[in-house]
Order: C-alpha cells, then structure tokens, then sequence
C-alpha cells in the first residue's frame, strides 16, 4: 500500500517545493499543502551563495535559478555613520573558481517560481492549498495528516516544512521563540527612482550603531532591494504588519547622507519583527521529520535562510537514496548530517547582527577586523559556508 501513498509535505513555500522535488527525484509522489490561498511566495531579494547554486543543480532548477539572478561583482560593507570602507570581498572569477559557483542575488519569488516550475513539470507533484496542517498521527505503515477542516491525508511520510510558526513542530517540539527586539523593513524600488550614486552591481551594506542598511540589484538591474533594520525601542511580537514611513525614519537620525538616501526611497514598506529559536538536536520523529524555518529558523545577519532550506532538501533526498528510501532510518541521518551545520546559521547570524550593530569603542574594533584581509582569506573563512555540495552534504556523518 505504501508504494501508492505519497509523501506528504506540509508547506509549499522555497523548502516545502525544494523537499518535494527531491523526493520526486527519490521515485515518490507528493502532495503539498499550502495554508495560503494560491503557491506562492511574499517578500523582497534575498542573496545565494555558491551552496544555494549547487542546491539548484542538485534539485535540476540551476538553470531557471540563474536565468532570474542578478550576479554580483563583489560583497562591499561600509560604515553608515562617516561612509568609511569597512571590507570588500570580489565575487568574481576567482570567487566562482574557489566555490566552483557565483554569488547572486535574486528576487524571493523568483526563486520560488524556479522551484515551482520544476515540482510542476515532473507531473509528481499534487498541491492543495487553503490547507494547514494542524496534527499528525504515524504507524508503521504510514502518517495521517489531519488539516483544519478536519480532513485527513494519508501518506508515505511527513515533510514539515511549514515556516517559522511550524504547527508540525508545535506538537513535536513545542518550543517558544525567541523575539530579538530587531525589526526589519523591506521594500522594492524601481531604477528610475533608485539614487544614481548607489547603483553598484554589489550585495551592499551600511553598519551603523544598533541599525544597518543594505540593498543591491534584482531582475537585470532594473529593480533594486532595500532593507533596513534597527533595534526597536518597543517591545515587539513576532510577525509581519505594514510598515511606516515615519517610524522608520525615526530610527536613523545619525547615519551618512548618503546612506540616508536609502530610507527615503519607499512609498511603502512591509515590517518584520524578527525571531529565532534555540537550535535543537532533535527534529526528527518516526516518519515526521522538519525542513527549513520550521527546523532552524534564524535571523537574516548570515543571508542564509533559504539556502539553508535548499540544502535541507537535497541532503533529504541523498540520506533517502544511501538508506534505501527506509524513512525512519533516512530522517535520522538527515537530521545528524544537518543539526550542527543549521546551528551555525543560527549562531552565526545572531553574532554577526551583533557585529554589523557594534557602536563606541565596539564600532572601531568591527572597522578593523577584516582591514588589509585579501580577497584569498575572505574565501578560506568562508570555505565551511560556501563549500558545501551535494557529494559532501553526508559527510558529518562519516
């Protein structure tokens, strides 16, 4: 009976279509539910590394993936308060050499439509949306999946990869957030209407005390990205709501003209109060297993969130072709093949708010930490990150 059930994964956004394209590619047949009305994706550019390319590769999407990116010519950071260069790392050839991949960056939805184009056109792949689901019940044989209209789903197998508020970890976890106090404002903006002296073909940055400002290119160079976060003076709840104007205008009194240029750009912005958890060692359970935000939700310092989520997929599918596609044995080796590596994201990016935020005698430590660093030692501290592939995703296990 369980050849002809299929996996079921909860979630159809970048890890829940990037888990079901693994699968298909494994043999099996997903059905994917979707709580939103229509598969799709929200949110503004978002920036891959070379472990996100290879990731593409993997699930047979790089070459929609790089029809849509915007390559970058280098990663550059300054300080937002006297426009001082902090550190530039060239993404170039020799970039591409080292990592054997580009850095890129890219709309959030476009990359979601490569993902969703692949699951479509495997003709394996049934999606149901206005679905959430809400509890799991598993045997030996299989889980049933039960949603909020009191439906059930019979499968193989369960992909929790349902976001940040996780209803899959919720039962199996039930861990609280962690709210940062870090607010985030993201908007789009067209080129015609983007300042001319901050045109850069880079992935850029402005480090300020307790706020920074990043943006850089999407679709050809004809949009670009804007991103601003600061530490709120409020005490925040974990979510998305509109934005104002005027609030983020309050918040960056003290930075360059230059890079104050950036926050009167938007007409209108989305606002996220950030969160993440405490990493955990366990995420899978029997025949459920989590993928994505809903394992390993981090903040945006590290840039990784959804290649983080790319990776979780393709190291899904290898544990399930070197187990035999045996689930239960398949879902424990995943999880140890990706628990310290996620960790690291989460760890990682919370030090690293912490450095891009550095103010006083701080700020002039973050200034000369990478001063006078080669292009060659950037690479070799980045080499854990951007090594990473689909022949060395097991390799933590070994």
């Amino acid at each position: 009976m369980s050849e002809t059930l299929p996996v079921i994964v909860a979630g159809g956004g970048i890890g829940g279509l990037a888990a079901a394209l693994a699968l298909v590619r494994q043999g099996f047949s997903v059905k994917v539910l979707e709580r939103a009305a229509e598969i799709g994706e929200i949110g503004a550019g978002i920036q891959l590394g070379p472990n996100a390319f290879h990731a593409f590769d993997a699930l047979g999407v790089g070459d929609k993936a790089r029809a849509r990116a915007v390559y970058t010519d280098e990663m550059v950071m300054h300080d937002a308060l006297d426009e001082s260069l902090v550190g530039r790392i060239p993404t170039g050839e020799a970039f591409r050499k080292r990592f054997g991949n580009p850095y890129a960056v890219i709309h959030r939805v476009d990359v979601h439509r490569s993902l969703l184009e692949g699951a479509q056109e495997t003709g394996r792949v049934e999606f149901l949306t206005s679905t959430r689901a809400e509890r799991v019940e598993q045997d030996e044989h299989g889980v049933t999946v039960f949603d909020q209209h009191g439906n059930t789903h019979r499968g193989i197998a369960l992909i929790g990869a349902d976001g940040v508020k996780s209803a899959v970890r919720a039962q199996y976890v039930n861990d609280l957030p962690r709210v940062t106090g870090h607010v985030v404002y993201r908007a789009v903006i067209d080129k015609k209407d983007f300042p001319e002296n901050l045109q850069w073909n880079a992935a850029s940055i402005w480090v300020g005390p307790n706020c920074h400002l990043v943006h850089y290119p999407l679709r050809g160079g004809e949009q670009y990205n804007v991103v601003v976060t600061f530490h709120s003076r409020q005490q925040e709840e974990w979510g998305v709501t509109e934005g104002s104007r005027e609030e983020v205008q309050s918040y960056f009194q003290g930075i360059c003209p230059k890079a104050r240029q950036l926050i009167d750009l938007p007409k209108s912005w989305k606002r996220w109060a950030t969160a993440d958890r405490e990493p955990i060692g366990q995420w899978s359970f029997g025949r459920v297993t989590l993928l994505g935000d809903a394992a390993h939700p981090t903040t945006q310092y590290m840039a990784q969130g959804a290649c983080m989520a790319l990776e979780d997929a393709v190291t899904l599918g290898e544990a399930l072709r070197v187990s035999g596609n045996n689930f239960v044995r398949a879902f424990d080796l995943y999880q140890r093949s990706r628990v310290a590596r996620t960790a690291r994201i989460v760890l990682s990016s919370r030090e690293m708010g912490r450095i891009y935020h550095a103010k006083g005698v701080e700020r002039l430590v973050r200034n000369d930490l990478w001063k006078g660093r080669t292009p060659e030692r950037f690479y070799d501290a980045m080499e854990w990150l951007y090594g990473w592939n689909v022949d060395n995703c097991l390799a933590a296990t070994a």
